[in-house]
């Protein structure tokens, strides 16, 4: 009885053996792979193969050509076969088909589109107009954009932020790789510039699980040439980490807050948020008008009061959100401090319990106006701020005494 191979019995004993990795492919037979998997991803999106016609899509016509081309490829059938589940392969080419496959090429058919073609190899089976399977994927991640349908609503937004970039009444902030940017610093509303298209985050669904276990959600994105894409967040964020020229918008009337030129531990967005507490505490309750808390959040206002009846931070009870400023270029941690040393002298003295039992004293509580609170906003415009100080008797702005 011949001996078992050691392949022979993993197999008996159900262990599947894993097969030996291929030799790297050429750049040739890459974007041959590359181009069967975009006219199999054309058959699954339509359900029907390209065919040939003045009638159809002018990308449909260069998937037909280009099947017509990959089924005469002597390598198609060991590139090729494995992955052909459609069964392409096996079919018939007909002779008004041939004829109309060698008059148009990639490059006749992308002249129809007033696209010139780059010069390249007279060969025309090296598929010149085929991505890579690596850059098919890269594309992929920018999400599919469609028409949108409602582009008409969107439309004069656009034109709004175009005038008020030239007008000054916005600015445009380069996207900062290692200023600490994450998901969470997406907002809706936002514009910003992604290669080279302005883009509008119009909703921000509902918070989603991303395989690695990280926070994730579906957008909408509008994009000024009147389309849109339902990309996820996380893949939004990739692709302005690959975008050298990727720049944030600010929003209007932001005046110095949104400075162009950024300092080495600036942070690219923030938010000051104001809320007001619904406590029933005593002391709280008598003074809810004027009992504030300030603070500055990199994630949206939103995510950061979740579960606020929870956290004694909040009082261990709900919150309303009295107003938001954004931010960009300012150091969050550092602007934080300053608001809360302006208005130290009016910091609310209250213990609240924890889930457990435990004393806890809030810090970011204030007895304050929300007038006052704006006025140390507007300072913060004209850079002013750092020499005023809140003073409770008079429940106002004023500027610190200097020896």
């Amino acid at each position: 009885m011949p001996e078992s191979t050691d392949e022979k019995l993993l197999a008996d004993l159900g262990i599947e053996v894993e097969p030996e990795q291929q030799a790297a492919r050429s750049p040739r037979e890459e974007r041959i792979i590359a181009g069967f998997e975009e006219i199999q991803r054309f058959v699954e999106e339509n359900g029907r193969s390209p065919t040939h016609g003045d009638d159809k899509d002018i990308f449909e016509r260069l998937y037909a050509v280009r099947l017509e081309r990959l089924c005469r490829l002597d390598e198609s059938d060991t590139l090729l076969k494995l992955l052909d589940h459609q069964g392409f392969l096996a079919g018939e080419i007909t002779a008004s088909e041939t004829d109309e496959a060698e008059e148009l090429d990639d490059a006749a058919l992308l002249a129809e589109l007033g696209i010139d073609a780059a010069p390249a190899e007279d060969d025309i089976e090296n598929l010149r107009h085929v991505k890579t399977r690596a850059e098919v994927r890269a594309a992929e991640e920018v999400g599919k954009r469609k028409p949108c349908e409602d582009f008409e609503i969107y439309k004069p937004l656009f034109a709004g932020v175009v005038k008020d970039i030239k007008s000054g009444n916005r600015r445009t902030i380069a996207f900062r790789k290692n200023a600490g940017f994450t998901k969470t610093d997406i907002k809706e509303k936002q514009f910003i510039i992604l290669e080279g298209q302005t883009c509008f985050i119009a909703e921000i669904g509902e918070p989603l699980t991303a395989p690695n276990g990280e926070y994730d959600a579906r957008l909408r994105v509008i994009y000024d040439n009147g389309t849109e894409s339902d990309i996820l967040l996380r893949t939004l964020i990739r692709a302005m980490y690959r975008d050298d020229a990727c720049r944030l918008i600010s929003d209007p009337e932001t005046g110095p807050l949104f400075g162009s030129d950024a300092a080495a531990d600036d942070q690219a967005s923030g938010i000051i948020y104001v809320l007001r507490s619904k406590s029933d505490h005593p002391v709280v309750a008598a003074n809810r008008d004027i009992i504030h808390k300030i603070g500055v959040t990199n994630s949206s206002v939103k995510q950061r009061i979740a579960g606020a009846r929870l956290d004694p931070t909040f009082l261990m009870a709900d919150v309303e959100v009295v107003a938001t400023y954004e931010l960009f270029n300012i150091n969050r941690t550092k602007l934080e401090t300053l608001l809360h040393r302006v208005f130290a002298a009016a910091q609310l003295d209250i213990e609240i319990e924890d889930r457990f039992g435990k004393p806890i004293k809030p810090r970011e509580w204030f007895l304050v106006p929300f007038n006052a609170i704006e006025t140390a906003v507007d300072r913060l415009k004209d850079r002013s701020l750092v020499n005023y100080v809140y003073e409770p008797e008079i429940a106002q702005l004023k500027l610190r005494k200097t020896d």
